[in-house]
């Protein structure tokens, strides 16, 4: 027997474990514990988008298709992104993605080179701060904070740590745990900086439409700014604002010139998506205004809702943010979010992901999703209530 060990390479060794999954994972299916622990809605996805795919399936569209997506569902994106942002995006910028997950890894995949210096605005979904770590490059954290009860970005912070020698910044706005929404005169500051040194941005768009102020359309985006030249890749998703988590579908708008290097990685990735997946998208784009309405309109329910909730507990903080489906809080007394999160889960049944799965600046925090009705937070915040006076 060769005396070789049989394991992955270094890189990929390194990676940290979801710890949101190891808290879900121990208790997923119980029948008496409230899941609260993941990113989406406790809602099926619209009957009109579901139909949309069915139709599809009975007619037999069940083959190979174009590696960047159906020419109908890249117009029907670049179409809705151009309303959206009053910017003419065109087709050739647009390619479908097998889920926005696919779309970051494909985005760091076709910038980044072993060693490269990649800062990310933290705390932040650990499938995004660890995608860059999987191709060997190096990863600087900058972490929002807390400021006059709000969460808040120190844009002189960041642009300090965006040095010559940066590759890429990772921003996502509205953020995945804390809510922080970037506003616009910070963007166009960190665009000129990037543009300066010549710095890739990627943003994570796939919160833009869950926005609590109900003044705006969506939240302030990158792609608004982009001028022919500018190094942005904006990545987003099916699966929150039309809640097709399970669908995994997204895209991303990317310079031009990409376009032909993106293809190479779609078909070396996953090749192309199934096409009832890409009529149900499509569907979900032209007729969908009303369902993201509907969803927006719960969400910033639900999030006043808990939010009102956990401020009447004793010790709870929850800080103000911008949109997305979280309310991120903080029991003072409890610095350990792993074993915070399994306590909750083993004595109460109330399943919240550790803080600590969104990096170390996450740590002594919970985050709780609020897509869901208020009878299942009614429920929650009594279990947590009840745990917290014992």
């Amino acid at each position: 027997m060769i005396d070789i060990p049989v394991e992955a390479r270094p890189a990929v060794r390194a990676l940290s474990s979801s710890l949101i999954r190891e808290v879900a994972n121990a208790a997923m299916g119980k029948a008496d514990v409230l899941p609260f622990w993941f990113g989406e809605s406790d809602q099926p996805t619209a009957p009109f988008i579901r139909e949309a795919a069915a139709a599809s399936l009975a007619g037999g569209e069940t083959f190979y298709s174009q590696n960047l997506g159906r020419p109908y569902l890249r117009e029907a994106i670049a179409a809705y992104l151009s309303d959206l942002h009053g910017r003419d995006i065109p087709v050739e910028r647009v390619v479908a993605t097998g889920s926005g997950m696919t779309g970051l890894q494909v985005a760091n995949q076709l910038i980044l080179s072993p060693g490269d210096r990649v800062v990310v605005v933290t705390p932040l979904w650990p499938n995004i701060s660890e995608a860059p770590l999987i191709l060997g490059a190096k990863v600087e954290r900058v972490s929002l904070s807390v400021e006059h009860g709000r969460w808040t970005l120190d844009v002189d912070k960041l642009i300090a740590a965006l040095t010559p020698d940066t590759r890429m910044v990772i921003i996502n706005s509205p953020n995945n745990p804390t809510g922080w929404m970037i506003d616009d005169e910070s963007l166009q500051a960190i665009l000129a900086h990037c543009r300066k040194h010549g710095i890739w941005i990627l943003a994570d768009d796939v919160y833009e439409r869950l926005v609590y102020d109900p003044a705006p359309r969506s939240a302030p985006s990158f792609l608004r700014h982009y001028q022919p030249g500018d190094r942005i890749i904006s990545v987003n998703s099916f699966s929150k604002s039309w809640s097709m988590t399970g669908w995994r579908i997204g895209w991303m708008v990317l310079p031009e010139p990409l376009a032909q290097d993106a293809t190479k990685l779609v078909e070396y990735n996953f090749s192309c998506i199934f096409e009832p997946t890409q009529r149900a998208a499509t569907t979900a784009l032209v007729e969908g205004e009303a369902e993201i309405a509907r969803i927006r309109a719960q969400m910033v329910s639900t999030r006043e809702f808990l939010v009102d909730g956990l401020r009447r507990l004793n010790r709870v903080r929850v800080p103000d943010a911008g949109g997305a489906m979280y309310a991120f809080l903080k029991i003072d007394g409890y610095d350990d979010s792993l074993e915070l999160a399994q306590r909750l889960v083993r004595e109460t049944g109330l399943g919240l992901a550790p803080g600590r799965a969104f990096g170390p600046e996450g740590e002594g925090w919970l985050r709780w999703c609020h897509a869901t009705s208020e009878e299942k937070l009614a429920e929650g915040l009594g279990r947590l209530r009840d745990f917290l006076s014992r």
